[in-house]
């Protein structure tokens, strides 16, 4: 062996385990701080706010008419802007603040939040939520916070007025959102939480709220000037394939995000969530084949998006077998619902948002309830499916007649306040120059 080998193996040694020694491992960090844990919830938060700027702005911006693609992207925009500074100031506090609340007994704090996280209050660097800073929980709740509202506006794409749109999501945040979040993320002695409620990402808060809403808004708003009669195809798919991409690839921190550590289950909620959607892209196109001829690209991509939207509530619980039956049904009940039942009740929702996230969130929770069973492949030994599936029906059923007729109410506010629907003349001039003076495109 060479001297200067000789020399410097045991001098690497030493100093190796020198420098292994100072260093703070994740389990040996000060305060209880799991440093690996954090790093995986900076890296979700960063992953769930790509979902809405830019991929939910691009997947919806794709789908509607040339004269309408800006005032799309705006409200992505403007919205993840308008909900943050919301969160900032009582949105986190009515969602998570645990003042009042008591495991097993139901009080006015089982339902909302109090006012002592207003602002951020008595959070700083060094405060902790589990294993994670509580800085970084509030973030990455607030990326939650801010796809909600945006999954919205796909339902009334086109005819609603910007100031309505800002307006009307702002008191949804707090009257719809952060009520169901609170029941259900709160913790010990929320009204869901308590009743053993399965919803890992966000089935009932985010896309039964949300797909409810978005019902409600486009029957009250009225369908698009000129349907179903005029064709109103998306005028660009190769953005609404990116976007898809994009809503893919950020679920994984949706899903995998909401184990709140890097661990086994955020890496079985990521495996459980490709296969879903997988599963969920390839029915509707086979559906699609099999009915028309042809597999358009369209159908693929919203399939892919009823996957992701399906398995988030059950991503925590249910395992591969579990991720391929929610991705089957998913693939076909939304597919169903977004025209079949659409074509026959008559309502504009746009660019499916009931029929994908409604739906898809309600066919989640309820199958939670089911593939969670060990026998079934999930993680829960010893579930009772029959009745499991009674609590998931219903919080699904709760949340679906409080995100309604919440909603109701919000949009008839909004509509005294400052109008919901843009003008004819607005509408058909598009509401890029109409709203914004500007064009997405100089032809």
């Amino acid at each position: 062996m060479p001297l200067l080998t000789r020399f410097t193996s045991p001098m690497t040694a030493l100093i190796s385990c020198a420098v292994f020694v100072g260093l703070p491992s994740a389990a040996l960090a000060a305060d209880g701080l799991d440093t690996g844990d954090t790093a995986w919830i900076l890296t979700s938060t960063a992953l769930v706010l790509f979902m809405t700027i830019p991929g939910l702005a691009l997947f919806y911006g794709g789908l509607v008419r040339t004269k309408n693609v800006l005032s799309v992207l705006m409200q992505c925009l403007a919205l993840t802007g308008l909900m943050t500074l919301l969160w900032l100031v009582i949105g986190y506090s009515l969602a998570f603040d645990s003042a009042g609340m008591v495991g097993g007994e139901t009080n006015l704090h089982s339902f909302l939040g109090g006012t002592g996280r207003a602002f951020l209050s008595g959070v700083d660097a060094d405060t902790l939520s589990g294993t994670i800073p509580e800085v970084l929980f509030f973030a990455f709740q607030c990326t939650f916070a801010i796809i909600t509202p945006a999954l919205m506006i796909g339902a009334f794409a086109e005819r609603m007025r910007f100031s309505a749109v800002l307006l009307f999501s702002s008191l949804w945040l707090l009257v719809v959102y952060a009520p169901i979040c609170h029941m259900t993320w709160g913790g010990d002695g929320g009204y869901f939480a308590d009743m053993g409620v399965f919803d890992f990402a966000g089935g009932i808060v985010v896309h039964i709220t949300a797909g409810v809403a978005a019902l409600v808004a486009c029957i009250l708003i009225g369908p698009r000037e000129g349907y179903p009669r005029t064709p109103m195809p998306p005028h660009n798919l190769t953005m609404c394939v990116m976007g898809t991409g994009m809503l893919w690839v950020g679920w994984y921190g949706f899903n995998g995000g909401s184990a709140l550590g890097a661990n086994g289950a955020a890496a079985m909620a990521i495996t459980v969530t490709q296969i879903s959607a997988s599963t969920a892209a390839l029915t509707w196109m086979a559906i699609e084949w099999f009915k028309h001829g042809k597999p358009s690209v369209l159908g693929i991509a919203t399939g892919a998006i009823a996957g992701l939207a399906a398995i988030t509530p059950a991503a925590g619980v249910v395992g591969p077998v579990g991720g391929l039956m929610i991705g089957l049904a998913s693939g076909i009940l939304c597919f169903l619902a977004s025209t079949t039942l659409k074509s026959k009740l008559g309502y504009d929702d746009s660019l499916d948002v009931f029929g994908v996230h409604g739906v898809g969130g309600f066919v989640g929770t309820l199958l939670a309830g089911v593939f969670g069973a060990a026998a079934l492949g999930g993680n829960q030994e010893g579930l009772q499916i029959g009745s499991q599936v009674g609590v998931q029906l219903f919080a699904a059923l709760i949340t679906a007649a409080w995100a309604g007729l919440a909603s109701f109410g919000l949009l008839k506010l909004t509509d005294a306040l400052v109008g919901l629907r843009v003008t004819q003349e607005d509408e058909s001039t598009g509401l890029d120059l109409a709203l914004h003076e500007e064009r997405g495109y100089n032809l």
